[in-house]
């Protein structure tokens, strides 16, 4: 019982930032605005305590700025910010798409094929496209088996997310993406690694500049 009791204002402050990422990645807290911790703390029920804990996670993934006396603010994304994140998601994935190619087992190019399917059929609904295009990009990642390389992809599509201008917002965009996806899809089930590197370079590319 004492270690489930240890536990609790941890999973709390967690649960909690988990759900200000969300709101974050929805605009329900806009990019720039002040966050009211008196009012989410009375909101969700709680002391402020485990809120600023939350907010002290949300400001380690790049999502909230703190300011000296002046509290939390949403993190902004400048057109350098954009620039730099879309540079450093190329090299990694890029890297890792050439592992993959080299690698992986049939199983593991077999999970990416299923994927890339669910992503051409999902090519009518952006929100859904926009999901499993993550996916994808999260299991290429997982399967090249790099954690380190994981945990900073993770974070830089954080701070990605919080762009006004996704790239997926943008007319034709997601047309553009799928085929881009299966020129990549291509690479891999040939097992060209310097396409593959090739195909996810162009990738994230055209989505800065759709993004930008």
């Amino acid at each position: 019982m004492a270690a489930a009791v240890s536990l609790a204002p941890r999973a709390l402050y967690q649960e909690v930032a988990e759900l200000l990422r969300q709101r974050i990645f929805k605009r329900e807290l806009e990019p720039g605005s002040w966050i009211d911790e008196m009012k989410l703390a009375e909101e969700y029920g709680i002391s402020r305590t485990p809120l600023r804990e939350a907010l002290k996670v949300l400001a380690a993934e790049g999502l909230v700025t703190m300011k000296v006396r002046r509290g939390a603010y949403v993190t902004e994304v400048s057109e350098k910010d954009l620039t730099d994140v879309y540079h450093l998601l190329s090299l990694l994935e890029s890297d890792a798409a050439g592992v993959v190619a080299e690698r992986a087992t049939d199983a593991e190019i077999a999970d990416l094929q299923a994927l890339h399917k669910q992503l051409e059929a999902a090519a009518g609904n952006r929100d859904k496209f926009f999901t499993i295009n993550e996916r994808f990009h999260m299991r290429l990642l997982e399967i090249a088996g790099n954690r380190w390389r994981d945990q900073m992809v993770a974070d830089l599509r954080k701070v990605m997310k919080l762009n006004r201008h996704n790239s997926l917002l943008k007319s034709g965009r997601v047309k553009e993406s799928m085929l881009e996806h299966r020129a990549i899809m291509e690479a891999l089930a040939h097992r060209d690694a310097k396409g593959a590197v090739r195909r996810m370079q162009e990738h994230f590319s055209n989505g800065l500049e759709a993004a930008a």
